[in-house]
């Protein structure tokens, strides 16, 4: 392969993630140290079938990304890309950019992307970044542990205000169908219980658990709830006050304020390490696959089996939350 004359295309799909921006800088540099050139898609897929394309000239053009939140590239779902036409125009659309392969970063629906176009042909590597780490085959995906540090201040915040006035606090945490948020969280902030979609629990059972610390003298309690939990939190917190467990409740939906921020060092390492192989498993040929952390190694996954399988919830996690609330 004459490195020079390939082009790689980079793009970011599905929510934005914190280290986007440090895995694209990455992908850029590492592709221009190879002699390759280097294309932005703007947009995500949408992007992709409008030709939205942004030519990188040198390193330069991606300096001061490092610490930067969210994605220059800016992100969109595309209903367009779900249909085989959307896909045909968007290949078409690569076709006369002279674009050879695509670097893809984001979560599950990003990834069932990349592998469509990897099916019909198109030279495809994926990169995991979702922050509720449901990506099957890496230990974390990019934007994990920003997310995860975002809740754990917001909670500790949270826990001065309910233990001045002997609150109840209900977290919300995103997620949708993932209770790795909740749980991690429930962990670091010593929450009390963690409701979580794979865990379902009732409201008889947390009543329970917050009567009881404040029978034994707590003088405040947390509980972190997932979005996609079966009780919803507002709900939740209705029937808590009116069963009367001691203490008052109050309700913070923590939302979007997940997403941003500037990512943490371990999120720019863990960006930068997947960009650049990303970038050296494409320019050998490589294709349908997607690069992620197992243990302290970049290793390989078909994107066939990350995107048949999900990546489950520890319930050794989930039982400490309980353990080491006494």
């Amino acid at each position: 392969m004459n490195k020079n004359n390939y082009t790689i295309g980079v793009l970011t799909s599905g929510g934005d993630a914190p280290g986007m921006n440090a895995c694209v800088r990455a992908i850029s540099r590492a592709g221009f140290m190879e002699g390759a050139n280097v294309v932005g898609v703007m947009n995500g897929y949408e992007g992709l079938i409008n030709g939205e394309f942004k030519n990188w000239r040198g390193a330069r053009d991606v300096g001061g990304l490092l610490r930067k939140g969210g994605t220059l590239l800016q992100t969109q779902r595309s209903e367009r890309f779900r249909t085989k036409k959307g896909q045909r125009e968007a290949i078409r659309s690569m076709n006369e950019a002279s674009i050879d392969g695509l670097i893809i970063i984001g979560g599950d629906g990003s990834l069932n992307g990349a592998h469509a176009l990897a099916e019909q042909g198109i030279k495809v590597v994926g990169i995991p970044a979702s922050i509720d780490n449901d990506v099957w085959g890496t230990d974390m995906a990019i934007g994990v542990d920003t997310a995860l540090n975002t809740i754990m201040e917001s909670v500790d915040k949270l826990r001065d205000t309910a233990s001045s006035h002997a609150r109840a606090f209900l977290v919300e945490t995103m997620g949708r169908d993932s209770g790795y948020l909740a749980v991690q969280a429930g962990i670091a902030c010593g929450a009390e219980i963690v409701l979580c979609p794979e865990f379902p629990t009732t409201v008889k059972n947390v009543a329970e658990i917050i009567e009881d610390a404040y029978k034994r003298g707590k003088n405040h309690a947390i509980i972190i709830v997932a979005e996609g939990a079966t009780i919803r939190t507002t709900e939740l917190a209705r029937k808590l006050d009116e069963l009367d467990v001691g203490f008052k409740t109050r309700v913070t939906i923590l939302g979007h304020i997940q997403r941003g921020g500037s990512p943490t060092s371990f999120d720019r390492h863990l960006a930068t390490r997947l960009g650049i192989r990303a970038v050296q498993v494409l320019l050998a040929g490589e294709s349908d696959t997607m690069v992620g952390l197992r243990g302290r190694d970049i290793t390989l996954a078909p994107l066939a089996d990350v995107i048949s399988h999900t990546r489950p919830v520890n319930m050794e996690y989930y039982n400490m939350v309980r353990m080491l609330a006494q």
